[in-house]
């Protein structure tokens, strides 16, 4: 499978854990590695670090937009980004000269029907590539986003908005309305899994530098730090890629709301209808056990 993987990695280590799920799974064929939302440079080279650790520099990694779409909200920055990975000596490690925005219309638009997009940050790149080229739309064989909340009945314990929808939920709106061929990972199903002390020792276990850079991302992230897990969110979205089974999914209509008052950033999902056809196949259900150790499998690989 031929995939293009936009990421905003560094806040949360979801974003290095799906990267090191893409590198420990031979049956993906990653294409390049495009960077948005905040210190796109900061974010390129630790993506540029880790493809190094890994023996994969040949992998090209591109810089995207650092604002918002309509530059209406602040950058979300918790300032721990790139500790323990980078150091001095990577500030060399600059992404390729192209736009990543660019390089999204290039590549796909050359290969029409033949590459898949996994988006696990805010969607301000996918969007102002779409609205560049609406042709991409259709040349994309899917885009993957890990993203949004359905929050039904029995998940009311779940936020009303998830991170990388609020960040941008203009251009989330956009991708959403699109017509591209959509999968959407919601918090409803990635907060059901989770990494743990042991999966982190077992990356570790690995016994390359790169297991250990991986490792000790995981360990320093603070969530991870204070309570020993965090939630697999961006490689849950990656493992259904290739494992759908993993989720069950529905066929939603799904609209971002943009101005309200309580909502802004909400993903407003409801059963399809003439007025209103299905634009996403979303995750509702998750077998827990099998996707997490999926995912470890993966990310542990030599």
């Amino acid at each position: 499978m031929n995939i293009i993987f936009d990421t905003d990695i560094g806040t949360d280590v979801d974003d290095c854990l799906a990267l090191a799920f893409v590198l420990g799974s031979p049956e993906f064929n990653l294409l390049g590695v495009t960077c948005v939302y905040g210190d796109v440079l900061l974010r390129a080279r630790m993506v540029r670090k880790l493809l190094q650790l890994r023996g994969r520099s040949d992998i090209p990694v591109y810089a995207g937009t650092s604002r918002t779409l309509l530059g209406l909200r602040s950058i979300y920055w918790e300032g721990h980004e790139g500790e323990g990975l980078l150091t001095e000596e990577d500030a060399e490690l600059a992404p390729e000269t192209e736009h990543a925005v660019d390089y999204l219309i290039r590549t796909v638009m050359e290969r029409p029907g033949e590459i898949h997009l996994l988006a696990i940050g805010p969607l301000t790149n996918v969007a102002l590539a779409l609205v560049r080229e609406p042709r991409l739309a259709s040349a994309l064989a899917g885009i993957t986003i890990m993203g949004g909340v359905a929050r039904g009945i029995e998940r009311l314990d779940l936020p009303v908005v998830e991170h990388n929808i609020i960040c941008d939920p203009e251009a989330a709106q956009i991708v959403l309305g699109s017509g591209a061929p959509i999968t959407l990972v919601p918090l409803d199903v990635t907060t059901c899994v989770s990494i743990r002390t042991a999966d982190a020792a077992r990356i570790r276990a690995g016994g390359t530098a790169y297991h250990a850079a991986v490792a000790e991302q995981v360990e320093r992230y603070p969530r991870f730090a204070r309570q020993g897990s965090t939630f697999l969110h961006d490689p849950l979205a990656a493992a259904i890629m290739l494992r759908p089974e993993l989720v069950t999914f529905q066929s939603l209509h799904v609209d971002v709301e943009t101005s309200g008052r309580l909502t802004t950033g909400a993903t407003i999902m409801r059963a399809p209808s003439e007025k209103h056809p299905a634009t996403a196949r979303v995750a509702l259900g998750v077998d827990i056990a099998a996707a997490e150790a999926f995912v470890i499998e993966r990310a542990a690989a030599t």
